[in-house]
């Protein structure tokens, strides 16, 4: 049986991907009452011309107080959305695929950018409240309200309105934000989720509300259209969640119709140690894909061609999602193939810088 290389093809449903080389969904605070603009066409469209096979955009919000910070993109209009398009466009034109990260902040939102010298977002800058499942702070930000139970089935409703604008604008994968300590990652952590109602409690109860937005996203966009969730597959503490918890809730997944599961970590509590280092989430990976046969992504500190294709070829993910790589280099997946000796589709303006004989 051949090995699977990062520039084999992926069929997800109705999506022929034309690697398993990703960029993951990385936050640049730039967007203007939730439009993206100038820059995010130039920021998308590098990668599109580098050779990734699938491109995420950001977190991009499904209301305006699910926004991380006051810079962050958003979805819960027309405007918003048909400011995607041609970013969507013109990643179809160079061949790749592209994705939205639909999401919601929770705890973790109204901030200003991270460049800015203060963190929290004041009422006269554009600020709100934070909601979260339970009025439990994060490390140094204000104390969130508590989502009542009308509330969550109202977000629901806009995760799945969010994932519809997506589609009628071109996005090609849908994928749910449910890492890094946002409101999803709030509601299933029993340490941020303390609730007594039926959103709360064992996992099931604190897993509810993600599933049932899974669901309701699922049911509301074409059959062909994949659907992703990235999780944090441990919190990386003592009590909180675990990668058990999270290949039962991968299994939940499948039956849903979710169809990978984007694994990261961490995010939740603030200053725990993580043992960071080269692809040190891919064991996380690996134990979801072999638990329970769904397809997975992995993500972290993956930087080097041979990397890559080792975490892949032995089954440990079925792509690989860089981030800060990419920032470094946009046309990495075209250096990493010319570093495997493989030879991949280049923009024809740029095939005169080709290092790989024909």
């Amino acid at each position: 049986m051949m090995s699977i290389s990062i520039f084999d093809r992926l069929q997800i449903r109705s999506l022929d991907i034309p690697n398993r080389v990703w960029v993951s969904p990385m936050c640049q605070y730039s967007a203007k009452n939730g439009v993206v603009g100038e820059w995010h066409r130039v920021h998308l469209g590098a990668f599109a011309t580098g050779g990734a096979g699938l491109i995420f955009v950001e977190a991009t919000a499904v209301v305006p107080e699910g926004r991380i910070s006051v810079g962050c993109p958003g979805i819960w209009n027309d405007e918003q959305a048909e400011a995607f398009r041609p970013i969507v466009d013109f990643a179809h034109s160079m061949g790749a695929t592209i994705g939205i990260q639909l999401a919601h902040a929770g705890r973790k939102g109204s901030t200003m950018p991270p460049w800015n010298d203060h963190l929290i977002a004041h009422s006269n800058e554009g600020g709100w409240e934070s909601v979260s499942a339970s009025p439990i702070a994060f490390h140094g930000m204000p104390t969130p309200r508590e989502l009542s139970v009308t509330e969550i089935a109202e977000l629901t409703q806009n995760f799945v309105g969010a994932a519809q604008r997506a589609i009628k604008v071109g996005f090609d994968v849908i994928e749910l934000h449910a890492a890094h300590g946002y409101l999803f990652h709030q509601f299933i952590s029993p340490l941020s989720n303390k609730r007594a109602d039926e959103y709360g409690g064992d996992f099931n109860g604190r897993t509810r509300f993600l599933r049932e937005v899974a669901q309701q996203v699922r049911q509301g966009i074409p059959e062909g259209v994949p659907l992703f969730v990235r999780i944090s597959a441990t919190d990386w503490v003592e009590g909180g969640w675990n990668i058990e918890d999270s290949i039962s809730l991968a299994r939940e997944f499948k039956n849903l119709g979710v169809d990978l599961i984007d694994v990261s970590s961490g995010g939740l509590i603030h200053g725990v140690k993580v043992p960071v280092g080269p692809g040190y989430q891919v064991p996380f990976s690996e134990a979801i894909k072999k638990e329970t046969g769904i397809l997975t992504s992995a993500v972290g500190l993956i930087t080097d061609a041979h990397q890559a294709e080792e975490i892949v070829a032995s089954g440990k993910a079925d792509a690989v999602m860089l981030a800060r790589e990419m920032l470094r280099n946009p046309r990495w997946p075209m250096a990493a193939a010319e570093k495997l000796g493989i030879r991949i589709t280049w923009p024809v303006q740029y095939e005169r810088a080709r290092t790989l004989a024909r």
